[in-house]
Order: structure tokens, then sequence, then C-alpha cells
């Protein structure tokens, strides 16, 4: 039974059932007349678990995190040697979204960061972040949870019994008011290998991405990487500069975008906006398809290199990767359909081609989140199966007092949207936030998987997707800090115009309401001067400028109407609009290049 199916029955049992109120409401006031905090687990201290910890600090929770490993950064922390249960990257591994869109929304990187940054810089930024929050004394590192399970008065408390293991292999059990699960899930790597006949005669070496590190043993060899996701495009890359011949077999293609959008800046700033948003609403989606793809098979056909996916570019997350296109182009990367089998050393693809004397097959084909220590009525298959309200709550509980942090795909960055779950989650937990009933949970799950499934026909995909800025908004709504930009216009429309049309950086959501920090103006203000700051390393004199104080609105202005030249250069409109238009962009690109810096 897929989960639409799932939510349709749960929906008709639930049909007479009394809605869903927090189990704190009623203590509220006993918290706030001096008894003890409500005390919540933690479970992991990656990114996801480090901001849950800070965000059930603000709303006066005492939070306890228990870490499997002796560190923070999860994910992001790098290890030589993989170990099981944990996630695992490889060397070279670059974030794929910029450091502006990504912080954490009241502490910005360091302004002489890059903009995209190796694994070990993002690492030491989630520790700078640590260690401002003081968060390290609420960790407790190389225990591992066990179990989660309802205590008997659950339906009246909202308690959860937690059991778990230190070091030294003493189980210890904790009554909590609430917990978050940050464990991730990319520690159980998914290989399709058994579906493939004949691997088990195959001579040479098979390894999922997970084990992958770097290059050094593929030198001179002839590998096949399956998956064309963005580790599977990476490790083609790099392989390729190593090996004799590398193959990169898919079976959909992709959509492949640079990090680096017009003018060098970074893609997502640029991309991700509230103008954007409203610019792709108004048009039919059919025609940004058409003229976005047009534009990217300008740059580099994606038939013509084997790269043409079978969906269309809004329908799935692209692949970001900045040296693929070159690669195919120099022969040293080989696109391949769909794996069939194996024979002997050589592997047999949809196509009926075959590729022979093949060393080593790497697998970058995903992962399965594994909640093994839930109960089993809310975890009974892979992670991704699990029924979440919001992508948070799960509408079966009594009391929603367990939170599944993270669990979601987006196109934009994660740790900005999984900082916001936990603003929002922990004012629930806390009895200052109510959610609706489970009924109206479970319409609510129901409607927006129906709709993801008309662009993703996966239903794993479509129960997993989120919309980037509509989904902050929506849960910075309940919490109380979704920007007034109707306000920021009239009060100071400096910030307002940049609220409006630029980024969408994190800083937006500090504005107002709980949580608000006196320094998200000035972040605003100042975000595209971190933004060129590490390109400063080579100075030279700059010809006199002219002073205008809108600047910013022109850039923006600019890449509205731009947006809109293409649009209409597709579609072959009225050509006397279409010259205005883009005499309009000329005018506003010049304006923009004299006016770059004066922010």
């Amino acid at each position: 039974m897929d989960q639409a199916q799932s939510v349709e029955t749960e929906l008709e049992r639930l049909s007479h059932q009394p809605p869903i109120v927090s189990p704190v409401l009623c203590r509220k006031t006993d918290r706030h007349a001096g008894s003890m905090s409500q005390r919540v687990a933690v479970i992991g201290a990656g990114p996801s678990g480090l901001t849950s910890i800070k965000s059930c600090l603000d709303e006066g929770l005492e939070p306890t995190c228990f870490e499997s490993s002796d560190d923070i950064g999860g994910l992001w922390r790098f290890k030589e040697t993989p170990e099981p249960g944990r996630s695992s990257i490889y060397r070279s591994l670059v974030v794929n979204t910029s450091k502006e869109m990504m912080c954490f929304s009241d502490f910005p990187m360091p302004a002489d960061y890059p903009n995209y940054m190796l694994h070990s810089q993002l690492l030491q930024y989630f520790r700078l972040y640590a260690q401002h929050f003081d968060l390290l004394r609420h960790i407790t590192f190389q225990t591992s949870v066990l179990t989660v399970r309802q205590r008997p008065d659950f339906s009246h408390s909202g308690q959860w019994e937690v059991v778990t293991e230190n070091r030294e292999g003493q189980e210890q059990r904790h009554v909590f008011d609430g917990v978050l699960v940050c464990s991730g899930h990319y520690t159980q790597p998914v290989s399709p290998l058994d579906q493939f006949p004949g691997h088990e005669s195959f001579p040479g070496r098979c390894l999922h991405s997970w084990v992958y590190k770097d290059a050094d043993a593929f030198r001179g060899k002839r590998v096949v990487v399956v998956g064309i996701g963005n580790s599977g495009g990476d490790i083609a890359v790099e392989i390729s500069r190593a090996a004799e011949k590398t193959f990169l077999s898919t079976r959909k293609g992709a959509w492949v975008l640079a990090r680096m959008s017009s003018s060098g800046l970074p893609l997502d700033m640029t991309a991700i906006s509230r103008l954007t948003v409203l610019l792709t609403s108004l048009l039919p989606r059919a025609l940004v398809n058409w003229a976005a793809e047009r534009t990217l098979n300008h740059r580099y056909d994606h038939r013509l290199y084997g790269l043409q996916p079978t969906h269309r570019l809004l329908e799935q997350k692209p692949l970001i990767n900045d040296d693929l296109p070159g690669r195919i182009l120099q022969g040293a990367v080989v696109l391949k359909p769909d794996l069939r089998g194996f024979q002997g050393s050589g592997l047999l693809f949809q196509d009926g081609t075959t590729e022979e004397d093949i060393d080593a097959v790497v697998f970058c084909t995903g992962y399965n989140g594994n909640f093994s220590f839930l109960p089993p009525s809310l975890c009974s298959g892979p992670g991704w199966d699990l029924n979440l309200y919001r992508r948070v709550f799960p509408p079966a509980l009594e009391r929603p007092t367990l939170a599944i942090m993270g669990l979601f795909q987006t196109k934009g960055p994660i740790f900005p949207a999984v900082e916001m779950q936990a603003r929002w989650v922990t004012r629930v937990i806390a009895g200052l936030t109510q959610l609706p009933p489970r009924k109206t949970m479970l319409s609510k799950i129901e409607t927006e998987t129906k709709r993801n499934m008309k662009s993703c026909l996966c239903p794993r995909q479509a129960a997993l997707h989120v919309d980037y800025i509509p989904y902050l908004d929506s849960l910075a709504e309940q919490v109380g800090v979704r920007p007034n930009i109707l306000g920021l216009l009239l009060r100071e429309p400096s910030v307002g115009l940049r609220v409006l049309l630029g980024p969408c950086t994190p800083y937006q959501y500090r504005l107002r309401g709980p949580g608000k920090w006196d320094g998200a103006r000035q972040a605003i203000l100042t975000q595209w001067e971190r933004v060129a700051q590490p390109f400063r390393t080579r100075l030279e004199p700059e010809p006199p400028r002219p002073l205008v104080l809108l600047s910013p609105l022109l850039i923006t202005l600019s890449t509205g109407a731009g947006m809109l030249a293409v649009v209409l250069s597709q579609c072959k409109l009225t050509l006397v609009l279409q010259d205005l238009l883009q005499d309009s962009t000329h005018l506003l690109d010049w304006l923009s290049a004299l006016l770059w810096g004066t922010e």
C-alpha cells in the first residue's frame, strides 16, 4: 500500500475522532510558575541536532543530545574509514549551496569563507556555531539510542522512555517530555547489485559511494559509475581524472547546472528569491520549463551530450556539477544507459551495448533512512515511508511530542529549513503552538502528495518534496516570524526591497517575532559584501562610480527583466515588447555593473 492509500484509509478511520491537543498546554502555567523545564531528547549532533538544541534553549526547554560518535558534525565530519550505521562522505566533497543561503539565520558564516566550501570548512562553521551558543555542554557523546517508546501514560503526559547505551555498553533509561530525531538518513546505503544477473562472476570490485573516499584506487582502471545524482556526478568526474576510462550509467538522465550563475555569482543567490517564485507562479509551468531548458541547452546540448532526461527541468532536482559537461566533451566520461547485467568482466547496458574489461563498479544509488529505535507503529519500513505532517510530525501520535527533523527534499539549502522546523517543533512541545486535528493533518498530507505527484512520478519523492520558500513561509507563519514585506516596504524600503526582490537568505526569518535577532537587518544589507569578500585577494584600482542608492533594486529588476525577456524571446511574442524589455535589461545591466559594490 503506497502512502496516498494509507492516508485515505486513516482518514476514513478518524472521521469521527476528536482533535489532538498539545499535552503541555495544561502544564504551561506550572512551567512558567517555576517548575522544572520540560526535558527534550535530541538524537544526533549533526547540523539538525545543533540547531534543535539551540531552539530548545530559546524556548526554555532543557535539551539533552545523544551523539553516538565522539564529535559533532554528522554527515559533514569526514573519516578515512566509513563506520557502519553512520554517514560517510568523500574527501573532495564541496557543498552545493552557497554560504549566505545555507547558514543558520542568526549566525552568518565568516565573510572570508568561500561561497562554496569544502566539507572541512563547513564543519568548522558548525564548531563556531556550537561554541558561540554554548551547545556542547548539552551533548552526551559516544552514547547510542537503542529504543524510544511511549510511556504507559503517554495519552495524558506525552512522555517518552529513551534507552541509551554508552561506550562501555551500559544501558540507561531516561524519561523525556519530547524527542527530536536528528540522526540523519544517509546511513544505510542501497545497493541494487543483487538485481543484476551475472554479478556473482564479476572479477572486479563493486562498491557503494558510501565506501568511496578518493580516486587513488582507480588509477589506470576502467570504471563504471551507476547513478547520476550529485554524488554520482562528482565521483564520475573525480575518477575520470585518474582512470583509464570512466563510464557513467544513468536510467533517466539529468539536467546539469553549474554552481556559478551570471557574472560569476552563486547560482542559488540569483535563482532562489521571492521574485522568482512570483514570476514562475504567474507564467505557465510548461512555458517556464521550455524557456529554461532551452537556455540550458544553449550552453551545452543535453541530448548531444547524452544527458537528456526523461523529466522536465522543474519536475525534479537538477544535477549540480561544474565539470561533468567538460569531462564528457574531452571523452574522459562516457554516458551509458541503465545497467542490465554482468557478463564476466564486461557490463551489459539496456541498449544492448557492452563495455569489456571493467575493473570496478561504483553504485551511487542512494540510501534508506534508518529509524529502527522508533516504535514499530511509526516506522515499520524504510525511513522514507514515514507519514509526516509538514514533513515533521507523525499524525498517528496522540500527543505531538516527537518530531523527525530533516526528512524532506527541496530545491534549496537544507539547513535553514531544518532550523525553521526546529523553531516550530520546540514551540509545539513548549505548548506555545498547537497542531490541527489529526484528520486535518492527514488531509493535508494527502493533498500535498497528490499535488507533488503531478511533477514527481515516484510516490516516495512526491511524499518527501517541499517547495523551498513556500515551505519556509508556512512554518514561519506558525512560529510568528514570517517577514511582513508590506510593513517593511513602508517602514524601511531598503530592507523590504531586498527581502521581496533579492535572494531569500535565512536572515529574513529573524526580523520579527519569537527569536528576533537585532543583527538580521544588517546581515541582509551586507549579504552581497560577504559574497564578494573571498574574491578580494588581488585588488586593483577601481574607476570612479556614480553614487546611486538603489543599486540592489536595479540589479534585481535587471534579473526579473532578463527572465521575462528570455521567455518572450523563446515564444517569439510581440517584437516591439521584446525589444523594449531587452533594451531595459541592457540598461539595467549596465547600471548594475556601475553600481556593483555600492551597498
